[in-house]
């Protein structure tokens, strides 16, 4: 995507890593891609097991106004996110989502899809828990808004030492099943 400032969404339920998500792309851009970004998170009262969302917007300038209005890019992680945040979605926008835990209703205005089995590709890695980082490397591939390197050196920096080896594995499943998808 060539825009000055991209919006983007991660959306899911809580215990998804949601949150995370944001945090860690939204280092990368900030420290290892010289980007300004800005990130706000809402997750319902619940936490775990509800729904929950991180808004980062990513830009070559400063960023005056640190909240989406509408998003470049929409991440969805579970149904109820999907339903929930798919009509603030561009109509030009792009849509990355979880294959088997999100049903498309329908396909509106000129949004790009592309679909990746996170969950399963992570339980084949041998923790579901780390569904949103092959998520994360899918839409590094997808998007190009962030570098491989700054999420490679963001990742890190992120998750507890003992884990950085299979965060890092499952970056990388994502991001190789998006490079075959845009070739």
């Amino acid at each position: 995507m060539n825009k000055k400032t991209v919006e983007i969404r991660f959306a899911g339920y809580g215990g998804q890593g949601i949150i995370r998500s944001g945090i860690i792309v939204g280092r990368a851009g900030a420290i290892y891609d010289d980007k300004f970004t800005t990130m706000n998170q809402a997750f319902g009262p619940e936490a775990r097991g509800g729904a929950c969302s991180s808004q980062l917007l990513v830009s070559d300038d400063k960023i005056l106004y640190p909240y989406v209005a509408k998003s470049d890019i929409l991440i969805c992680m579970a149904q109820e996110a999907y339903e929930k945040f798919e009509p603030e979605l561009k109509n030009d926008g792009l849509l990355l989502y979880d294959l088997d835990l999100v049903n498309l209703k329908n396909k509106r205005g000129k949004v790009k899809l592309y679909s990746i089995p996170s969950t399963r590709f992570a339980e084949e890695l041998g923790q579901k828990i780390i569904a949103n980082v092959v998520m994360m490397g899918f839409f590094t591939a997808i998007t190009e808004v962030i570098s491989v390197d700054a999420m490679k050196k963001s990742i890190p920096e992120s998750v507890p030492s003992r884990f950085v080896e299979l965060n890092l594995n499952a970056f990388d499943k994502g991001y190789n099943y998006g490079k075959n998808l845009v070739k």
